[in-house]
């Protein structure tokens, strides 16, 4: 219970493993009793994802696998605020709430842990019959526990197995997409064939058309229905982590080659806080560019990214978005790994994914919330090696087979 796979901290570990002997012993009564199995699907679900906005992206498909597998039961979806209009947009879900834990929040300002269970408490009011958590978090596990669910599924890999009903393990060699997945098949132990078709073919995002309609107005193309001429390439310079971020000075070399060889139209994304990034590769580029840093909440981006014919970015939330709209990829990977957390369609990366990395004997080390001190400070090796010639060779492949 001291060896969480997925805590590399020491002193957490420890006091995860703690806390895990200690729930141990007081939920001894409770798992002398076997779990109630239902003899029919359950009605009311309870799905939790509290973490970033990748984290949600890379849990729309095994969302979508429980709405296949249940038919008509209401599922509601408990969120952080920053995905509340990704989360508003997947069809099939009854209700979302927001819910910001502080060990998420990065101003500081979510709940703590007893407001945390007071609300997961109310939930009891609601009569689940089934409850599954997307994360692998004893805290997380323990709004599951007081949930009123009789039915808890999820991780046990940082902590909390003992408050669920079916505890799974997390193989940190799949993807995070296959891992949620294994959750649904665990709860759906008769989830067919003819359903995982079902899940296939739905739409993973519900946009409106008003969101359509004014991102073609942001890139341009008034008349909606027709693209441009030339290809639509989005940039998002912004890695959301120091220890993520490639050169700025490379995006803009990047964007200014697919200028010159494709006459591509460079769509430069950003949160606000992304400015002064932004205005970098922007001043670099030189010429016209299409800015939209700043001017679009997710699901306006999603709308944009639907639109344009590339998109170039890092290991980041709006990299995930682009998946889930369907858009080509050229994604740069340096500490995190792509085979656990890269762009995927349908649960495999496909032809329309090009991810570029370069190996070397530390990477991917997947040290993000605790980098080493060699590689703060600066752009560490692993994106550093990342060239911008593999970038533009790789853009231009993906342009031609669309245009193809």
């Amino acid at each position: 219970m001291f060896q969480h796979p997925q805590i590399q901290n020491r002193r957490e570990r420890w006091l995860v493993g703690l806390a895990d002997a200690l729930l141990a012993v007081v939920t001894i009564p409770g798992r002398l009793i076997p779990p109630r199995r239902q003899g029919q699907a359950p009605r009311r679900i309870l799905l939790l994802r509290l973490e970033r906005i990748g984290d949600l992206l890379m849990t729309l498909e095994a969302i979508a696998a429980v709405r296949a597998a249940v038919g008509n039961a209401e599922i509601d979806l408990v969120i952080g605020s920053w995905n509340e209009a990704i989360a508003r947009s997947i069809p099939g879900i009854h209700r979302v709430e927001v819910l910001d834990a502080g060990w998420l929040r990065r101003d500081g300002l979510g709940l703590g842990l007893t407001a945390l269970l007071r609300k997961a408490r109310a939930w009891r009011a609601r009569g689940y019959d089934l409850a599954i958590n997307f994360e692998g978090d004893i805290r997380s596990n323990l709004l599951l526990a007081v949930s009123g669910a009789p039915r808890r599924i999820g991780f046990d890999m940082a902590g909390g197995g003992s408050l669920l009903t079916d505890a799974v393990s997390f193989d940190p060699h799949q993807h995070v997409s296959l891992n949620t997945r294994r959750l649904v098949t665990r709860a759906f132990h008769d989830l067919s064939d003819q359903s995982a078709g079902r899940t296939a073919l739905a739409p993973l995002l519900s946009i409106p058309d008003d969101h359509r309609r004014r991102a073609s107005a942001l890139l341009g193309d008034a008349a909606g229905g027709r693209r441009p001429k030339r290809p639509l390439v989005g940039m998002h310079p912004c890695g959301g982590r120091a220890i993520k971020q490639w050169h700025p000075e490379r995006f803009a070399e990047v964007a200014a080659a697919l200028r010159d060889a494709r006459n591509a139209v460079i769509v430069l994304t950003g949160a606000p806080e992304d400015r002064d990034l932004v205005d970098q590769v922007k001043r670099r580029i030189g010429g016209d560019v299409i800015d939209l840093c700043g001017r679009t909440d997710l699901l306006m981006l999603a709308a944009v990214l639907e639109r344009l014919d590339l998109f170039i970015s890092g290991d980041t939330g709006p990299m995930h978005l682009a998946v889930a709209v369907g858009t080509p990829i050229v994604a740069l990977f340096g500490p995190s790994d792509p085979a656990r957390w890269g762009p995927v369609a349908n649960g495999s990366s496909g032809p329309q994914a090009a991810i570029l990395r370069v190996d070397l004997p530390c990477s991917p080390c997947n040290r993000i919330r605790q980098p080493p001190e060699r590689c703060v400070g600066h752009v560490p090796d692993c994106l550093h090696g990342v060239e911008t010639l593999q970038v533009t060779a790789a853009a231009i492949d993906l342009l031609d087979r669309r245009r193809a």
